[in-house]
Formats: C-alpha cells, sequence, structure tokens
C-alpha cells in the first residue's frame, strides 16, 4: 500500500526567497530572485538547498525543475551532494544544464560520468528536466523524454545528500521555477 505522500510534490523554493538554501560563500551575488524564478547570472557559485524536507537529507527522490537558459549559458544541478563554501561539488553527480555552452556535454548529462552530446532543448525556451534516483539507478528526462539512464556500481558517489544548483560563468545567464522534490521510499 502506497503512503499518501507517495505521490506528493514538495515545492523546495517559494518564489520570493532563499528561505531553506544557502548560497557559497564565493561570489554569492551570482544568485537572485526575479519574478519568482531563481536567477542565475555571475562567477562561478552554486546554491544548496539546506531546507526541512527531509533534513535536506535525500536518497532516492525524483527532482523536477522548470529551467530555461540563454545563449551560451553553463548550469548544473548537483545531486547526493553537501554544502562547500567554495569550488566544484565535491560530493554526488552534476546532471548538466547546456544547450550552447561551448562545453560538448549538454543538458542531462551526468557530467563526466555518462555524458549526452545531442541537444534536446533550445535556449530561450523553458523545458522541464527530471532527475530520477532510485537505489543505483540515476534516470534523466527532458520534457518528459529519457534522455539518459545510468546504473552505478557499488563504488559510485550516489549515497544521499542535497540538491544544489550551479553558477557557472560570468557569461552564463540561467533561470529555475517550479523547483520540486518528491521524496521515494528507501
Amino acid at each position: 500500500m502506497k503512503s499518501v505522500d507517495a505521490d506528493r510534490w514538495i515545492s523546495l523554493f517559494d518564489g520570493k526567497t532563499f528561505d531553506g538554501w544557502k548560497i557559497s560563500k564565493e561570489h554569492p551575488e551570482t544568485f537572485s530572485i526575479k519574478d519568482g524564478m531563481i536567477a542565475i547570472h555571475g562567477d562561478r557559485a552554486h546554491l544548496f538547498y539546506d531546507g526541512a524536507v527531509k533534513d535536506h537529507n535525500f536518497k532516492n527522490f525524483e527532482f523536477k525543475v522548470t529551467v530555461m537558459t540563454k545563449p551560451g549559458a553553463n548550469s548544473g544541478i548537483f545531486i547526493h551532494t553537501a554544502y562547500q563554501e567554495e569550488g566544484w561539488p565535491s560530493k554526488g553527480y552534476e546532471i548538466q544544464v547546456n544547450q550552447s555552452h561551448t562545453d560538448w556535454r549538454k543538458t542531462g548529462s551526468i557530467y563526466g560520468v555518462q555524458d549526452v552530446k545531442e541537444v534536446f532543448v533550445k535556449d530561450n525556451e523553458w523545458y522541464t528536466e527530471h532527475i530520477i534516483v532510485q537505489g543505483k539507478k540515476i534516470t534523466v528526462k527532458v520534457n518528459d523524454k529519457v534522455i539518459n539512464e545510468l546504473t552505478t556500481g557499488d563504488d559510485s558517489r550516489l549515497s544521499s545528500g542535497t540538491i544544489a544548483l550551479q553558477g557557472h560563468d560570468p557569461k552564463s545567464e540561467v533561470f529555475y521555477k517550479d523547483v520540486m522534490i518528491k521524496p521515494l521510499p528507501d
């Protein structure tokens, strides 16, 4: 029997504040809130979910967000990660957000592990990025189409942790809204 919460998406962003989020100490000005969206534009920085949902420690979950990239933008969604004051997060995996940046690893890549070269969406258009972590399997969907699946081994970086959004570089401008998670049974 399914629990009542099994089909419930939980919003992680209220559209007005960074309540429940913690910005890395390097370049916090990279993140702002505009028209109910998380706007990312500036030097490298990361925004970590630090709120009350599952005490910001997720093992099995579905994460869904609506994203729009501007031309040349690069960003990422980190899973099973932990807060770091600076640098690229060392824990977990990065799920790439990139349509037209010079990096050949495109949206949906499990960065540096199982990369995607195809582009499935366009800059300046909203799309949904949906990440499912269940056991040792990561599934990435773009606009409800599965574009990447990885089953990891025992030595993988899948354990548990929080979610983080990446500010990559000053030329990258990315917007996130409808930031939601659905915890799944362990």
